[in-house]
């Protein structure tokens, strides 16, 4: 992407245009998608081998995974994913890479012009424009990730994908989806639709019953994991079961204990699309070849990179508690407990998050991301200190990286908490 001009979107006026044609109810439903889709002529009813991707925690890399994996067999893949880090085209992944700003801009203005003046959404009226830039550009699969929930979101305009898969189901997003995992697990099995396979990750049995409620109700078939495949960590690898395969493979290139499980269910959605045919050297591809940045990822190079040196410098966009607790399973693998530097919004349950991390640190510096939801460093070491972890609030993140420096020490550093600060940091670090 370093030959898109970063800010031509916004030279254009098309972003701040369409913001105002925000509705003034928020409501989640899918009468304005719909209806724009129609005066398009429906280009979403176009699409080759939608496979449609809701969840908690891991859509966007089970997602990677998937792509990973056909693009291993030589498949063209068109990819819509949410929110992005550093460049909006990150969102509309075309078959040959991140569409072209010129592009994106090309299709939002047709779609604006489709709209008129009626109320959309950003969220909409992009989704919108990306399913009509797949539409003009040929492959042979699509990827879809929601948005928010499932059963509203405005990437549910697909009446018969392929398939479909939920990603691990936990709170987040309270105020808009409900305060129960039972509810949320009902929002995002919204997807599932009649005849049309649902490949099911690991789920508490709450959102599992509420998961299945939706299957019966609806007329999908499940595959569910522990039921229909498994996956098991080994040394230095992983094993994936799945009835008559039963395939030794390295671990993901993404780090995290968590990226097993959802490599685990893209394989089993590989498995069962129709037309292709999974096998051990097109998984372990996947596994080699998968990138998603922001999560758990190494950092190579940039000023903070070069302020720490010899020290490591990781990044991760986690946000929720079930986060949390992801990482710190896996952070407690390591040689050396990192340290961490968190920013997190307003919107999230910030005591449980840092809950969870107790396992592995007593102590957090806090910093206030980007985003108008971040919360004050202040307030964010109170939320920390509530859990009962030590705090010390910075005001930015280049005064709290050097204020790690200059205490000296060997433990990796670890910047978490927020995909809006991801995204700030690979801006630089990318």
């Amino acid at each position: 992407m370093a030959d898109i001009k970063a800010d031509s979107l916004a030279d254009s006026g098309v972003m701040e245009r369409l913001s105002a044609l925000h509705p003034k109810l928020i409501d989640l439903k899918l009468d304005r998608v719909l209806k724009l889709l129609q005066r398009l002529g429906d280009p979403h009813l176009t699409l080759p081998k939608v496979i449609h991707v809701a969840g908690t925690n891991g859509k966007g890399s089970t997602v990677a995974f998937i792509r990973a994996g056909l693009e291993a067999a030589g498949l063209r893949v068109n990819t819509h994913t949410s929110p992005h880090l550093v460049n909006y085209t990150e969102r509309v992944r075309l078959a040959d890479g991140p569409i072209a700003e010129h592009r994106l801009l090309d299709v939002l203005e047709r779609c604006e012009q489709a709209n008129g003046d009626d109320p959309i959404t950003l969220f909409e009226i992009t989704t919108v424009a990306a399913l009509q830039a797949f539409a003009e550009n040929p492959a042979d699969a699509t990827l879809v990730e929601v948005g928010l929930g499932g059963r509203f979101d405005a990437t549910n305009v697909f009446p018969a994908p392929a398939m479909t898969a939920i990603t691990p189901v936990s709170l987040d997003h309270v105020d808009f989806l409900g305060r129960d995992v039972a509810k949320i697990a009902w929002e995002k099995a919204g997807i599932l639709k009649p005849g049309r396979l649902g490949v099911i990750a690991a789920q508490t049995p709450e959102a599992m019953q509420a998961i299945a409620d939706v299957a019966d109700d609806v007329g999908a078939p499940l595959a569910v994991c522990g039921d229909d495949w498994r996956t098991e960590r080994t040394d230095g690898g992983f094993r994936y079961v799945d009835g008559s395969l039963d395939f030794a493979l390295p671990l993901p290139a993404l780090a995290g204990n968590w990226q097993i499980g959802n490599a685990g269910t893209a394989l089993a959605v590989l498995k069962r699309l129709d037309g292709f045919e999974l096998t051990q050297e097109i998984a372990e591809a996947a596994m080699r070849t998968v990138s998603w940045p922001g999560r758990l990822q190494p950092l190579r190079r940039g000023p903070l990179v070069d302020r720490l040196h010899p020290r490591a410098l990781w990044l991760d966009g986690g946000h929720n508690a079930a986060a949390a607790t992801a990482l710190a399973d896996t952070l407690a693998d390591w040689p050396e407990p990192p340290r961490l530097i968190v920013g997190m919004l307003a919107t999230k349950d910030n005591t449980a998050f840092f809950q969870n991390l107790k396992p592995i640190a007593d102590r957090v510096d806090v910093i206030q991301g980007p985003g108008i939801s971040a919360l004050p460093a202040e307030d964010l070491a109170a939320f920390a200190r509530a859990a009962g972890l030590v705090a010390t609030p910075h005001g930015s993140l280049e005064v709290a990286v050097e204020a790690i420096a200059a205490e000296g020490g060997t433990a990796p550093i670890l910047i978490a908490g927020s995909l809006y600060l991801a995204g700030q940091v690979l801006a630089e670090h990318g």
